[in-house]
């Protein structure tokens, strides 16, 4: 693959050791974007955060964001002035931060609906018990976003056995492969 900086940007808790964020991260390389509470997220450290490790990036990255992760992407490219360090992202899982039960678990985490300035995939389960896959829709056009329903998949955590899930690291490759923006 083209030499590109890839960040993992687990959702609220973190990504355990047998999600397929962390199975890419130890069979790629791929690094993740540590938080400093994952218990707790506040959407201004997590922005800040990305944007702390995006300008580490020697190379454009591609971004691989998570459930909360996802709207930490569409949040950091809302406010940020690197944009132009990112090629792509792919978005997995998207909650739905505008539904009532999940504004109590995380408030302050409306959604960012801007397009993205970069190409994106969001990728979500036609089960996700976070969001609807018409939400998840709805989402990926609001970030000018393609979107791919991958079925019955829960939300696409450890808990849906994927272990290093293939069919989503070939889209990853598909976005690594893609021109750099003037």
């Amino acid at each position: 693959m083209n030499p590109t900086c890839v960040l993992i940007l687990p959702g609220w808790q973190n990504s355990g050791p047998d999600h397929w964020q962390s199975h890419w991260e130890r069979a790629h390389g791929y690094q993740r974007v540590e938080q400093h509470d994952w218990q707790r997220p506040l959407r201004g450290d997590w922005i800040a955060r990305l944007e702390d490790v995006l300008l580490g990036c020697a190379q454009p990255a591609v971004l691989v964001g998570h459930s909360l992760g996802c709207m930490a992407v569409a949040a950091w490219a809302s406010h940020s002035r690197n944009t132009h360090r990112v090629k792509a992202a792919l978005l997995v899982a998207p909650p739905d931060t505008a539904r009532e039960d999940i504004t109590q678990m995380l408030p302050g985490w409306a959604p960012a609906l801007q397009p993205l300035p970069f190409a994106a995939l969001v990728m979500a389960s036609s089960n996700d018990p976070f969001c609807s896959l018409q939400r998840a829709e709805q989402l990926a056009a609001a970030w000018g976003a393609a979107f791919e329903d991958v079925g019955q998949r829960g939300h696409i955590n450890s808990d849906s056995g994927l272990k290093d899930w293939p069919q989503a690291h070939a889209a990853l490759a598909r976005l690594m492969r893609l021109k750099n923006s003037p």
